[in-house]
């Protein structure tokens, strides 16, 4: 499956100082991939998906930062953070964190059952499937490197939250790259679209960067860093899924240059 991207300017001390900047190690990544597929993991896979998950907690953070600027706050809190999340509807991947902290029990609400009885927060939760909420602790460390990149410092509770938020993502992110490889491309597309009343929805547009990555070709035992870029597909939508496509498909070639 061959991707066709902007090309950007690259070279050989870059290619060193790119890969060192990723704040998940493509091992831990790779750890993630295991709980949830038998499949192989190669490098490319590894740091494509390690890329992708640091543009979404970056996007992520410079909301919460323009959130705690407005209350000249130097230090973010969870406040900041719900302020992120909700201002950017791009980002509410990280919404999917919400059943799971103390931070955003106030922003669920209340939920019932067929008969009208309350749905417990352990019955909406789930069974214990790999979600990547019981090893979200392995992320901490690279959350703080990241928000040290952007410049900013966070509560611990804030940590917490943003170390589960990368979690789950890059769980989801590894689900659906296993998904592109049993099924041979993708079969759906994260999307939004805002439709007049009375009119009917837009048909799909898709650049054709997107669509180079709808149909998958390779071996059915490996996934691949094209296959993680499908999967953004899924994930994501708008300017931040070609921004992570971008910067993660940069990452790749400059791997495989060097």
């Amino acid at each position: 499956m061959n991707t066709q991207l902007p090309p950007t300017e690259r070279n050989g001390p870059q290619t060193a100082s790119v890969v060192a900047d990723l704040p998940f190690k493509p091992q831990l990544v790779k750890a993630v991939f295991r709980d949830v597929t038998s499949l192989h993991i190669s490098r490319s896979a590894a740091r494509a998906a390690a890329s992708v998950t640091r543009t979404v907690l970056t996007e992520i953070i410079e909301g919460a930062r323009s959130a705690g600027a407005e209350e000249a706050r130097k230090r973010l809190i969870p406040k900041d953070l719900i302020s992120a999340i909700d201002r950017n509807v791009e980002v509410q991947v990280g919404s999917a964190w919400y059943v799971h902290s103390p931070t955003f029990h106030g922003l669920i609400g209340e939920v019932r059952n067929a008969d009208g009885a309350l749905v417990s927060l352990r019955e909406r939760r789930g069974m214990r499937t790999p979600s990547g909420v019981a090893g979200a602790h392995r992320f901490e460390a690279g959350v703080r490197r990241l928000l040290g990149s952007r410049g900013v410092r966070a509560v611990p509770a804030m940590v917490r939250d943003l170390d589960g938020i990368a979690s789950v993502f890059l769980t989801s992110l590894a689900r659906d790259a296993a998904t592109v490889v049993r099924e041979g491309g993708v079969k759906r597309f994260g999307r939004v679209s805002l439709v007049v009343p009375g009119e009917s929805a837009p048909a799909p547009m898709l650049e054709a960067p997107l669509l180079a990555l709808s149909t998958r070709r390779g071996d059915g035992r490996t996934v691949s860093g094209d296959d993680v870029l499908a999967a953004v597909t899924m994930q994501l939508f708008g300017d931040l899924r070609q921004r992570a496509i971008t910067e993660a498909a940069e990452m790749t070639r400059n791997m495989s240059a060097n």
